[in-house]
């Protein structure tokens, strides 16, 4: 087994999490597995990985050789499929960052056709709301929502998504429907409260004036998702990026409300670290999801 292949079985102890199951996925024996491990760490002149009962751990030292070995791993499989496809084919593992019900209902159900059109290319989905470190945690493309804070990675703006304000038809014919955004001081807000109080609503009048308004309610939550399914509950009157509630408008399970009250828009973009941007994987799925949001998303404009 060349320094290579030692290095793909070292990565593939760490996800795996085992020796054992390391040394079943490449068909070989557990003490073979153990040699080339030992044998890496004899020739680094470190401990990479700590044995317990309870499994397995990286060292401090097995911390960085795992970092570069990824890096290693991913450049090498990139140069492959240069030199079998050419330049432009996506190759190796795409390690994306995507929320739950963005990934779910706008990332899975187009990656068939992304994965048959680049034979080479793996997918990786880390989900999750919070807003992960991506070199910390390499990751190569994060999707994200809202405005983006200044930083060192680079942004691409995918789409502009509306705020809706949306409720079931079972809550409006209990409730009523309000005319106007001050008569929402008269139902039940189902707020967004990401830990530093309730974010505030915003409308347009018929004028142009921006309208704000802190929704008053018995239920709030710190995610969008749960805001979608508290409105189908009837427990009251949400605002909501479009493409969380794009099937329920399309079947009238919401139906949005003070349609003339414009609300303005979320952006969805792709972050990733500006050395990406030359990495054709990071490159061709960017550009794939730009097309399929184009389609999935009718009431979304990309730039």
């Amino acid at each position: 087994m060349d320094r290579l292949d030692a290095i793909r079985l070292f990565l593939r102890v760490v996800e795996c999490g085992s020796f054992s199951a390391a040394a079943k996925e490449a068909g070989v024996g557990q003490s073979a597995v153990s040699k080339q491990i030992a044998a890496l760490e004899t020739q680094f002149n470190h401990q990479l990985l700590k044995r317990s009962s309870r499994g397995i751990a990286l060292t401090e030292a097995g911390k960085a050789f795992y970092d570069g070995a990824q890096r290693l791993r991913d450049e090498f499989e990139q140069l492959e499929t240069r030199v079998k496809y050419g330049a432009d084919e996506a190759s190796g593992t795409l390690r994306i960052s995507v929320a739950p019900v963005f990934g779910r209902f706008y990332i899975i159900p187009r990656l068939p056709a992304l994965l048959e059109r680049h034979p080479a290319l793996n997918i990786e989905l880390r989900v999750s709301e919070r807003h992960v470190d991506l070199i910390e945690e390499n990751i190569d493309v994060a999707i994200r929502h809202g405005e983006l804070q200044d930083s060192a990675l680079t942004q691409r703006k995918l789409a502009d998504s509306p705020l809706i304000t949306v409720a079931s038809p079972a809550y409006i014919a209990r409730c009523g429907e309000p005319t106007s955004p001050a008569e929402l001081s008269e139902h039940q807000c189902i707020a967004f409260n990401g830990g530093r109080g309730v974010h505030a609503w915003h409308f347009m009048d018929g004028q142009g004036k921006a309208l704000t308004l802190m929704p008053q309610g018995r239920f709030q939550s710190n995610d969008g998702e749960q805001q979608r399914a508290a409105a189908l509950a009837r427990l009251g009157i949400t605002q909501i990026p479009a493409w969380i509630a794009g099937t329920d408008l399309a079947s009238g399970a919401l139906v949005p409300v003070l349609k003339e009250f414009a609300t303005g828009t979320m952006p969805v973009s792709a972050v990733f670290a500006t050395k990406q941007m030359a990495n054709s994987k990071v490159r061709v799925f960017v550009e794939y999801l730009l097309g399929t949001l184009r389609e999935d998303l009718p009431l979304v404009t990309g730039d």
